[in-house]
């Protein structure tokens, strides 16, 4: 039992240093970095579909259970924000990530980072310097946001 204790613990040890960056050595790929590729690319695609006002793309990245939180707004579901991509309300000139951070927990994944966008607001840019945390769940293979929240980036 001991024995097993061990194990277990540097197992999780490894896992939690290569989540965070710590792990340097020169193996190939691990499926941790194959996964961390992957939500690189989601998120490259989130970001992609907001600059094109996309809803479709959006639609697949969203779970129905969605719940989108960010300041200065009502929190609203999945419709509510597809209902407001899809009216073209929301213009976005500029909408990019950075400092981006991904810890997988089985088929929950949360990836936080800071978000640089322009917005058009009744004719006026706005900028935003967020930062925000998403979580992401797997079902059937395929994983889709089910909570995003966005806040003021403290300087």
């Amino acid at each position: 039992m001991r024995l097993f204790i061990v194990v277990l613990f540097t197992v999780f040890s490894h896992l939690s240093l290569v989540s965070l960056g710590f792990a340097t050595d020169e193996r190939p790929k691990s499926p941790v970095s194959d996964l961390q590729s992957l939500f690189l690319n989601l998120e490259r695609q989130w970001n992609e579909a907001h600059l094109r006002g996309d809803a479709e793309s959006l639609g697949r990245l969203w779970a129905e259970e969605l719940v989108v939180t960010v300041q200065e707004m009502p929190v609203m579901n999945r419709a509510q924000a597809l209902k407001i991509v899809a009216s073209g309300r929301v213009r976005f000139k500029r909408y990019e990530t950075s400092d981006l951070k991904v810890n997988v927990f089985g088929d929950a994944a949360v990836v936080t980072g800071r978000l640089k966008r322009v917005r058009e607001k009744q004719g006026k840019d706005v900028e935003d310097d967020w930062r925000f945390t998403k979580v992401y769940l797997r079902r059937d293979g395929t994983w889709r946001v089910v909570a995003w929240h966005g806040s003021q980036a403290t300087k």
